[in-house]
């Protein structure tokens, strides 16, 4: 079953331009990933952090594009719809972001943690996502 990009939307809580912002970062990342497991000139020698600097780049971007958003809103006078909105909005960054955080460590060395440990923001987001879902419905 395919979802719609409006369902896409309203499960998520992300707006069109943070979707096209992820996705653009995430081909960037893509290839830089590709380079490095490939053993590249380029990239045989830098870390995993800088693989992951598009992730990264994206994520900041997101947030100060949530903050403009909950600025207009609140300006706006949908103040408890905007607080609501940066609520979610930051709570999937910051998880999605610990996890990119956690991988980073873990790959280059720096971290003992297992790997069910570093996913774990993840299996926190997607019992949020359903969550919200179900509130949707």
């Amino acid at each position: 079953m395919i979802f719609s990009l409006h369902e896409v939307v309203h499960w998520l809580g992300l707006t069109i331009f943070e979707m096209w912002i992820n996705l653009v970062s995430l081909t960037i990342f893509t290839i830089l990933l590709a380079l490095k497991l490939d053993n590249n000139y380029f990239l045989e020698h830098t870390g995993w952090w800088i693989v992951f600097s598009p992730l990264f780049i994206a994520d900041g971007f997101n947030t100060y594009f949530c903050a403009i958003i909950f600025i207009r809103m609140h300006m706006e006078g949908m103040i408890q719809v905007a607080i609501l909105r940066a609520l979610w909005s930051l709570i999937l960054l910051l998880l999605i972001f610990v996890f990119k955080y956690l991988l980073c460590k873990k790959l280059t060395g720096q971290s003992t943690l297992e790997y069910s440990e570093v996913l774990s923001p993840v299996f926190i987001l997607l019992q949020l996502i359903a969550v919200r879902a179900c509130q949707l419905h």
